[in-house]
């Protein structure tokens, strides 16, 4: 339903699904998002050429699509999955819940290539981080410092790097402090 609507959730530990080859996950999520949105499924021949082209541009190993949902995936396999799973779904918002969770410097860098190849005016990306080192390579528009579930502060990326330096104590107070309206 949310995939329908065009939204994709990014889980900061992505579940593995024996059984399911990552392909024929693909492929039946795909068309269910596309049957509820009243458009017609894609074929089983169209789907593959597409799903290669995708995964080509994105440099996702083709023989990620034949393995196991997640199954034995390192973190970066992980997330490139997912980045693959938000190119062929094309949701308009994309909520990205701690990507950087479990990922080497080399694997941080693969995936924010692979959101930042997706970047444009008609898709929001929501990036949920706790760490600068994520906003090197995704730089951000906007930054919103969430304390206590509330906004307490927003800015542009400089925002973030004010945090690097003197952390998030000093927000604790302002979320005690705002009321919800």
């Amino acid at each position: 339903e949310r995939a329908a609507k065009g939204v994709f959730l990014a889980f900061q530990y992505p579940v593995e699904i024996p059984g399911v080859t990552t392909w024929n996950f693909l492929h039946a999520a795909l068309n269910a998002q596309r049957k509820a949105r009243g458009e017609e499924e894609i074929s089983s021949p169209a789907f593959l050429k597409k799903v290669r082209e995708v995964a080509k541009s994105l440099n996702i190993p083709q023989d990620m699509l034949k393995r196991g949902v997640n199954v034995g995936f390192s973190g970066g396999e992980k997330k490139r999955n997912e980045i693959l799973q938000m190119a062929l779904f094309e949701p308009a918002v994309c909520i990205l819940d701690e990507m950087d969770s479990g990922l080497d410097i080399d694997a941080l860098r693969i995936a924010a290539d692979g959101v930042n190849a997706l970047r444009s005016p008609e898709r929001a990306m929501v990036v949920i981080t706790h760490y600068q080192r994520l906003l090197n390579y995704i730089v951000p528009d906007f930054v919103h410092v969430m304390s206590k579930g509330r906004v307490v502060k927003s800015g542009g990326k400089e925002l973030a790097l004010e945090l690097e330096v003197s952390g998030y104590a000093q927000f604790e107070d302002a979320a005690r402090q705002t009321r919800v309206l």
